[in-house]
């Protein structure tokens, strides 16, 4: 199977210098920038929406859920989990920038199934630090949507708590299927 992010042939994997991933990604935008009008959006979301979710290459929010440019702020992190630093962004999203509604994206296949918290002790172990954050590994994709949801509902931080919905988002078929919060 072959995408738009596939390698060139004999490229290597290398990270950095001449030729690299991205060096692609710079070229790939200039030829952006070329024909780039400048939309005269402002920052808020046309749709008052911030949707959460994995930052699984698999997952493309915009087409999956039908958005355009300017219809939502999208907050990515490992599992889609609500973490304090999703707490920051969506509060800085509701309070300064208007929107009303959260979304929130897990997905089946998840990386996170397959860890667990002794991943931080193993960092520790290499570089002689343990993380300060959290590696929010699940077993049960629902039960993690709901603990997710719950956080956003009881963030004393976030004005807008009574539109929050969960979903797992199959990898194989494209669908969502919502999670009942109970």
């Amino acid at each position: 199977m072959t995408t738009s992010a596939s390698a060139p042939a004999g490229s290597g994997n290398s990270t950095a210098g001449p030729g690299t991933v991205t060096d692609r990604l710079v070229e790939a935008n200039e030829r952006y920038a070329s024909a780039f009008t400048d939309p005269g959006m402002d920052a808020r979301p046309v749709l008052h929406v911030a949707v959460v979710a994995c930052m699984d290459a698999r997952l493309d929010l915009h087409d999956a859920l039908g958005l355009a440019l300017g219809d939502c702020h999208t907050i990515r992190n490992a599992g889609g989990v609500v973490t304090d630093d999703v707490i920051r962004s969506l509060t800085i999203s509701q309070r300064a920038l208007g929107t009303r509604s959260v979304v929130l994206i897990h997905h089946t296949n998840c990386g996170l199934e397959s860890l667990t918290e002794e991943f931080r002790h193993d960092l520790e172990m290499e570089v002689g630090q343990r993380p300060a954050w959290a590696v929010e590994a699940f077993r049960d994709v629902d039960q993690d949507v709901r603990q997710s949801m719950q956080r956003v509902r009881t963030s004393p931080f976030l004005l807008h708590t009574d539109d929050v919905r969960g979903f797992v988002f199959d990898v194989k078929t494209g669908l969502l299927r919502e999670v009942d919060p109970a």
